[in-house]
């Protein structure tokens, strides 16, 4: 049987003789995403910016990108991570949040961090003195990175929205180093509260155009450290942030994430990280 198999995929009969093949493991696709899209229909109330936590396997290779990124051991990034999950208050914050929001009826009442927890880690690894985040949507992300500043004894967040609910999930002891300015981000982070300040982190989270993070990365570049990191949200779409990073011979990597038990294939994020001496 075994030869007769090779003899027939030698021929033009193979692709015919392959079809039920093929199309089982397209179908066995498909019934998963099929299942998960229905699960996720009935239980989540969630539109855009999908919340998920991510497979175990894709954790670890979180894990190692921040390592790499940062030149941090990743058994301290390995706890960095754990140290956000096991944050019974800024768990219980971002859930009280979510289910008292003036958006709750289109969120999940349960955080999960998803990638997200990516952003804690970096901070916490590289205690930025001043962070700034365009386009922080209902603020998860600008919680997490208020808790990793103040874990990390100092540091101050700036978030940039034309939205003026955009962060309503900054609340309690997370507010009190996070400076919420509303207005349009090119604007914004031209203007002297970031180029006076300095930047050592931005993440541009805005999703508006390729032509828009092109304007972002122009004005923000002044403002920025030696040792400053540049995320962008859309760099699985776009190549902005890699071209830009060419261009100034930056480094530039891309975390690819994958949802568990989720129908989104996830986007992941990029990051643009000074050149080694």
């Amino acid at each position: 049987m075994q030869n007769l198999t090779r003899q027939i995929a030698a021929t033009p009969m193979a692709r015919a003789a392959a079809l039920p093949l093929r199309l089982a493991t397209v179908a066995r696709h498909n019934a998963k995403v099929l299942k998960q899209s229905g699960t996720w229909l009935v239980r989540s109330r969630e539109h855009s910016c999908f919340t998920y936590d991510l497979e175990p396997s894709n954790r670890e290779h979180l894990c190692w990108f921040v390592s790499s990124v940062t030149g941090t051991p990743v058994q301290a990034v390995r706890a960095h991570v754990e140290e956000a999950e096991q944050d019974t208050r800024l768990r219980r914050t971002l859930d009280q949040g979510l289910a008292t929001s003036v958006r709750s009826g289109t969120c999940d009442h349960e955080v999960r961090y998803g990638r997200r927890i990516a952003y804690y880690a970096l901070v916490r690894a590289l205690a930025p003195a001043h962070v700034v985040e365009a386009g922080p949507h209902r603020g998860i992300t600008s919680t997490l990175i208020a808790a990793a500043l103040l874990r990390n004894g100092g540091g101050r967040l700036t978030t940039v929205d034309v939205d003026p609910r955009a962060g309503e999930l900054i609340r309690g002891p997370y507010s009190a180093v996070v400076d919420q300015l509303v207005g349009d981000s090119v604007e914004i982070l031209s203007s002297d509260h970031v180029q006076k300040r300095g930047v050592d982190m931005v993440l541009l989270d805005t999703s508006v155009s390729p032509a828009h993070e092109r304007a972002e990365l122009a004005a923000v570049a002044p403002a920025l450290s030696e040792r400053a990191l540049v995320l962008s949200s859309r760099s699985h779409a776009w190549p902005c942030l890699a071209h830009w990073s060419e261009e100034r011979q930056r480094r530039f990597l891309h975390f690819d994430d994958r949802p568990r038990d989720h129908w989104h294939p996830g986007n992941g994020f990029g990051v643009s990280f000074p050149s080694q001496g």
